[in-house]
C-alpha cells in the first residue's frame, strides 16, 4: 500500500514538473513571438518623446496613416487589435482621442499624458462643423487638444512619457532620464526663444488659419482670431467676406498657417495686406525632419517675420 502511495506521488509531482515547465516554454515562445516591447502612441509629438527617451530599448509605433490629422484618426480593426497587443499606449488626452469609448483596450495599458496640467485644458465652444481631408465632418468644439504648442505642457507630455516607461522597464531608468533631461533642455531653450519672439510681436492682431494654436496663443500672449482655412485650398468666397469682417475689428497684418498656403489665397492675401507665415503644429510625422526641427523651423518663420528692431 506505502508502495502504491509512493509511486502515486512520484506521478504527481513529475506531472506537476512537466506542465510547469510546459508553462514557462509557452510564456517564453509567447514573448518571443511578440519581439521588443512595444509602445503606441496616437500621434507624432508623443512619438517623438517616447522614441527620444527610450531610444532602442522599445519599440514606438504611430498608427495613424501619414495622411491622416491623427486628431481625426479612428482606429481600423487591424488597428484596434495592434492597440490590444501593446505594451503600453500613449494618449494625448484633452478630448483628442474621440475614438476611445468605443473601443476595447485594457485599461492597464493607457497613458493619459496630459493629466498634469488637467485643471488647465482650454475648452472650445460655439465651434462650427466643416470638413477637410478623407476624414469626413468634424467639429473643434468641446476642448483644444494641441496642447504641446505650449512648451511648458510638452514637457509634461514628456514627463508623463518617462514616468510609464520607467514603471514597465525600470532597469532602464538611469537611461531614460539622461535622455528626458536632454529632451528637456532642448524644449526648455525653444520656449525661452518663442517667448523673446513674443515679446517683439507684442499685442499686433494675428490671425490663425485654423483653431488649432489656442496653447500657443495663451502661452506666448499673442493677439490672435482663427479662421477655417486648409492650406491647399483656396478659399470660398464666403469665407473671404467672413475674413473681411474680421479685418474690420482686428486689423492683422499676418495669418499664421498649418502648412503653405494655396498660391491664390497668398496673393490675394497680401492684396488685403496680410502676409503669411507658416507655423506647423506636427500632429502627424513631418515629410522629413523631425519634432524638434519642425518646431525650430516654425522659431525661425516666427523670428524672420517679426525681426530683431535692434538688430
Amino acid at each position: 500500500m506505502k508502495s502504491s502511495f509512493y509511486h502515486l506521488g512520484l506521478m504527481a509531482l513529475l506531472a506537476l514538473l512537466i506542465g510547469c515547465s510546459s508553462d514557462e516554454r509557452a510564456a517564453s515562445e509567447h514573448e518571443d513571438d511578440r519581439g521588443s516591447p512595444t509602445v503606441y502612441a496616437v500621434n507624432y509629438p508623443l512619438a517623438y518623446f517616447a522614441g527620444r527617451i527610450a531610444g532602442d530599448s522599445v519599440e514606438v509605433v504611430l498608427p495613424v496613416p501619414g495622411d491622416i490629422d491623427p486628431a481625426n484618426w479612428v482606429p481600423d480593426a487591424d488597428s484596434i487589435a495592434e492597440l490590444q497587443r501593446a505594451d503600453l499606449v500613449l494618449l494625448n488626452g484633452a478630448g483628442y482621442e474621440g475614438w476611445l469609448q468605443r473601443v476595447t483596450l485594457s485599461r492597464s495599458r493607457l497613458v493619459d499624458t496630459s493629466t498634469a496640467f488637467a485643471d488647465r485644458l482650454i475648452p472650445v465652444e460655439n465651434d462650427v462643423t466643416h470638413s477637410h481631408g478623407p476624414t469626413g465632418d468634424h467639429s473643434h468644439a468641446g476642448t483644444a487638444f494641441t496642447t504641446w504648442l505650449d512648451c511648458e505642457f510638452a514637457i509634461e507630455h514628456a514627463r508623463v512619457v518617462l514616468s510609464a516607461l520607467v514603471r514597465l522597464w525600470p532597469e532602464n531608468e538611469g537611461e531614460y532620464r539622461e535622455r528626458f533631461a536632454d529632451l528637456e533642455r532642448e524644449l526648455v531653450e525653444l520656449d525661452q526663444a518663442l517667448g523673446e519672439v513674443s515679446s517683439r510681436i507684442g499685442d499686433q492682431p494675428l490671425l490663425f488659419s485654423h483653431p488649432v494654436y489656442q496653447y500657443l496663443e495663451r502661452r506666448y500672449s499673442l493677439n490672435g482670431r482663427s479662421l477655417h482655412w486648409e492650406p491647399g485650398e483656396m478659399p470660398e468666397e464666403a469665407q473671404w467676406r467672413e475674413l473681411s469682417g474680421m479685418l474690420s475689428s482686428h486689423p492683422a497684418a499676418w495669418m499664421i498657417w498649418e502648412g503653405t498656403p494655396h498660391p491664390e489665397a497668398a496673393g490675394r492675401l497680401e492684396g488685403l495686406g496680410v502676409q503669411s507665415v507658416v507655423y506647423r503644429p506636427a500632429g502627424n510625422k513631418p515629410a522629413s525632419g523631425d519634432y524638434m526641427s519642425v518646431m525650430q523651423d516654425n522659431l525661425r518663420a516666427l523670428q524672420e517675420a517679426f525681426p530683431n528692431s535692434a538688430e
